[in-house]
């Protein structure tokens, strides 16, 4: 069972089964979240309807660091263990994480506009995340640069262990430093402080997105395999 994680053959004999089961699983989840959020969950006292941009904002900031510390996992597979299903996970992950990441910037800058006056600040959260978005599209572009396919896996795996350094400085950025981002509401171990009524929606657009990313992130699995072995046999 645990070879689907790293076995590309495995893998593929796994997506294909269940690709469909999870495409189904996820348009129903994302119906559901989305009627949660921005239907039925009320607006906040102080901003209105344009609270409900968190709903989408929040899980975006969430799957962009998921996205890259999958890709950190596998990029040390690979590196240390020249396992080559890692350098595909990569490959397939890095422009997921790229648009996720991208989707929480601008969220974030109409989110925060009637809320700070100003569509950017150099803030330490958004000037991480910014950094963050800058490690996936440099990712990206080694990947697509070589014509040693070998040669930009291995440099491109290496920037993304250079660019984990960034998530800790994402995570924490709101408690060493006085930035305009309020500290961990949902996540924190002690009870979320926040709103039963704004909690649940939130979770279920979370939990609806993280199945969209996998959705996604199987479909493209594949195709990288796919391709791979196109590429042998010629």
């Amino acid at each position: 069972m645990l070879q689907i994680l790293y076995n590309p053959g495995r893998f593929n004999d796994f997506a294909k089964k269940y690709t469909n089961i999870l495409r189904h699983i996820t348009i129903y989840l994302l119906v559901i979240g989305l009627l949660y959020a921005l239907v039925f969950s009320p607006n906040d006292y102080q901003q209105g309807f344009s609270v409900k941009i968190m709903y989408i904002h929040v899980p975006c900031a969430w799957l962009a660091m998921f996205t890259y510390v999958l890709m950190t996992i596998y990029s040390i597979l690979a590196l240390s263990f020249k396992i080559t299903f890692g350098y595909i996970f990569v490959k397939a992950a890095a422009p997921i994480g790229a648009i996720f990441t991208l989707i929480c910037l601008i969220s974030g800058s109409i989110w925060g506009k009637p809320m700070w006056g100003t569509w950017w600040v150099w803030d330490a959260r958004l000037t991480s995340v910014l950094i963050l978005f800058i490690f996936y599209i440099i990712i990206i572009i080694i990947q697509n640069t070589f014509d040693d396919l070998q040669i930009g896996e291995k440099i491109s795996s290496i920037f993304v262990l250079l660019g984990s350094i960034n998530l800790p400085v994402i995570k924490y950025s709101v408690d060493w430093w006085n930035t305009l981002h309020q500290p961990a509401s949902v996540s924190k171990l002690s009870s979320p402080s926040i709103e039963i009524t704004i909690l649940g929606p939130l979770i279920a657009m979370n939990v609806a997105m993280t199945f969209l990313f996998f959705l996604i992130l199987f479909i493209r699995l594949g195709a990288e395999i796919n391709i791979r072995k196109t590429l042998i046999k010629d």
